[in-house]
C-alpha cells in the first residue's frame, strides 16, 4: 500500500515552520510515497512551491477528513476543540511529561483509536533523539535571553522586551544584537547547561558569536545535585537540558530574593509545571510567547524569565531546512512503522495510553 503523508497547516497563530521542504516532497514522490499538502497562510515556504514540487493540495485544516490510512504530519498542537482523533499523528505532542492538557490529548486519541508518533520519542537504539529543532531552539533562545537583558538596561529595570518577530536570517539576528550591544559598556556573561547537546551548542554558538563572556557547563558540573550558586553570579543563565526524572533543581524560589547578579534566566528546554522542572519559581507555570517574552518573576532586582516554546521560529526559514534535513530519512521508513525509530516513538504511547486507562494520567 502506498504511504499517504498529509502535512498540515499549523493553526498556533504565528507557526511559519514546517517538518517538510518542498524538495522532500520531490524525493518522497519519487521514492512512490502520495504526499498531501495543506494550504497556510503563514508557513514560510508558499503553496505553490509544494504544487510545483508535485504535491496534491488541500484547503487549510481539512486533515480531519483525511483518508483514514493518512499519516497526519505536523509541528505543534492540534486544535483543543475535544474531538476524537482518529489518525495516526507525527508531531510534538508534549503529552508524556504530565504537561498541562496531557490526559484530555491521549483521551481524544484514546476515543478515536488514534495514535501519536512524537517527534522527541523518534531515537536511536541508545536514546538519542534522530531529528530536532534543537541547535535553532539554542540559538535562538539565548538571543531572546539576551534581548531580555538589554531591555533591563534600557529600561533601568523596566518590563522586558516587547514583541519579538522573525528575522529573515542569522546574520540579521546577529547583526541587531551587536548593534544593541554597542549602547553598554559591558556585555552580560552567561552560563549555559547542557552546552554538550544541540541546543546547548546552538546557545554557546550565540554567545561566541557576540563575545559574551560564557560559562559552559555540563553533566560533570551538575552531577553533585546542587545547590549551585555559580547561576546566581552569571548575568544570564540559559537552560538547555531536557527534564528526566532526577534532573537536579537548578533554580529555585529562594533564588528571586537572594544576592544575585542573575537577572534573566532563558529557560530554553522549557518545562513549566512538570514535575521535572529544574527552574520552580513564582508564577511560572506556563510558557511565554513571542508576543509576550517574558515573564518578571521578581521587581528589585529584577529578574525576567524567557521561556517561549517555539524559538526555532524566530528563524523560520533556516530552522526548517535543518530539521526537515534530519527528518526526511525517517519519513521514507514509514512504511515500517512498527520498526526501528518509529517502534520506539509507539511504544511510548502505547504505554501513556495503558497509563489513561489505569487512572494515571491527568491534566497536569
Amino acid at each position: 500500500m502506498t504511504t499517504h503523508l498529509w502535512i498540515r497547516a499549523e493553526s498556533r497563530p504565528g507557526e511559519r515552520r514546517t517538518p517538510v521542504t518542498p524538495e522532500g516532497v520531490k524525493t518522497l514522490l519519487e521514492r512512490g510515497f502520495r504526499v498531501t499538502v495543506e494550504e497556510s497562510g503563514q508557513r514560510v515556504f508558499p503553496i505553490a512551491d509544494y504544487a510545483a514540487a508535485g504535491a496534491e493540495i488541500a484547503p487549510e485544516g481539512s486533515w480531519p477528513a483525511a483518508p483514514r490510512e493518512a499519516l497526519i504530519l505536523g509541528l505543534k498542537e492540534l486544535p483543543a476543540d475535544g474531538t476524537p482523533l482518529v489518525h495516526r499523528h507525527v508531531f510534538f505532542a508534549h503529552a508524556f511529561k504530565g504537561q498541562p492538557g496531557a490526559g484530555a490529548l491521549l483521551r481524544r486519541f484514546a476515543e478515536g483509536g488514534g495514535a501519536i508518533y512524537d517527534l522527541e520519542y523518534l531515537t536511536d537504539e541508545h536514546g538519542r533523539r534522530l531529528a530536532a529543532f534543537g541547535y535553532w531552539a539554542g540559538f535562538a533562545g539565548a538571543a531572546a535571553s539576551l534581548m531580555a537583558w538589554i531591555a533591563q538596561q534600557m529600561r533601568d529595570g523596566g518590563p522586558g522586551p516587547g514583541e519579538i518577530a522573525e528575522e529573515e536570517s542569522r546574520e540579521a539576528l546577529l547583526g541587531r544584537l551587536e548593534a544593541d550591544l554597542a549602547r553598554f559598556e559591558r556585555r552580560p556573561s552567561v552560563l549555559v547547561i547542557g552546552a554538550l547537546g544541540r541546543t546547548g551548542t546552538g546557545a554557546c554558538d550565540l554567545a561566541r558569536a557576540l563575545g559574551l563572556p560564557l560559562t559552559r557547563w555540563d553533566m560533570a558540573e551538575t552531577a553533585h545535585g546542587g545547590p549551585f550558586p555559580e547561576i546566581l553570579a552569571h548575568d544570564i543563565f540559559l537552560n538547555c537540558i531536557l527534564a528526566r526524572p532526577g534532573t537536579p533543581l537548578f533554580v529555585g524560589e529562594e533564588a528571586v530574593a537572594a544576592p544575585r547578579k542573575l537577572a534573566v534566566i532563558g529557560d530554553i528546554a522549557c518545562d513549566p509545571g512538570t514535575p521535572y522542572s529544574p527552574i520552580r519559581l513564582p508564577g511560572y507555570e506556563a510558557p511565554t510567547s513571542f508576543s509576550a517574552p517574558v515573564l518578571r518573576v521578581h521587581e528589585s532586582p529584577p529578574l525576567d524569565v524567557m521561556a517561549i516554546d517555539n524559538l526555532p521560529s524566530m528563524l523560520p526559514r533556516e530552522s526548517s531546512e535543518d530539521f526537515a534535513a534530519q527528518l526526511l530519512p525517517l519519513l521514507l521508513a514509514t512504511d515500517r512503522l512498527g520498526d526501528g525509530p518509529w517502534g520506539r516513538a509507539r511504544a511510548v504511547f502505547d504505554e501513556h495510553l495503558a497509563g489513561l486507562s489505569a487512572g494515571q494520567e491527568n491534566d497536569g
